[in-house]
């Protein structure tokens, strides 16, 4: 089963994607994908373990390359999260690349191995603002991986002020 839980800043994604594996039995992987840059980046990555602790989470951190992880079958992962993995695989090296293929190709291998995936992602874009060029290639680029993961997704949900809206198979 995969699951893409998509929203806006703060509208409850991450509470929400851990609902879906609230009660899997087995090992659960949080795959943490935020590069510890920038001056709220330690407060974002506190409050996240936080909100995982006793919940049973392995987490793995993984800011690329998460086709390099070594899970086991049957597992159920949570990815958080796609905006950060895009722009992780983006900007290496300061080259900037289109990392589309590579990241769906990634996320399809891990929903082979995982029982249960659920991919956090981020709506950008959607404040019909323009930025430079590269930032907006940014933002197509995660249009582009949010789309072609919702067509393979068995569930898509959008949370809206912390309400999840089912676009895309069922909810919790």
């Amino acid at each position: 089963m995969i699951t893409l839980v998509t929203g806006g800043t703060k509208c409850g994604k991450s509470g929400y994607a851990e609902k879906v594996l609230e009660n899997f039995r087995g090992p659960k992987y949080y795959i943490a994908t935020m590069n510890p840059v920038g001056d709220d980046a330690d407060e974002i990555i506190a409050r996240h373990r936080e909100s995982r602790r006793n919940k049973n989470y392995i987490t793995l951190e993984c800011p690329r390359d998460v086709d390099k992880l070594d899970l086991p079958i049957g597992c159920g992962v949570l990815l958080e999260c796609i905006g950060n993995l895009c722009a992780n695989e983006m900007y290496v090296g300061g080259n900037i690349f289109r990392p589309s293929d590579k990241i769906i190709s990634n996320l399809k291998s891990l929903g082979e191995t995982a029982s249960e995936l659920v991919i956090v992602t981020n709506e950008v874009g959607c404040d019909g603002n323009s930025y430079s060029a590269d930032l907006m290639a940014y933002v197509s680029e995660i249009a582009h991986i949010n789309s072609r993961i919702a067509e393979f997704a068995d569930n898509v949900v959008e949370c809206v002020y912390g309400i999840p809206v089912a676009l895309k198979g069922r909810l919790v």
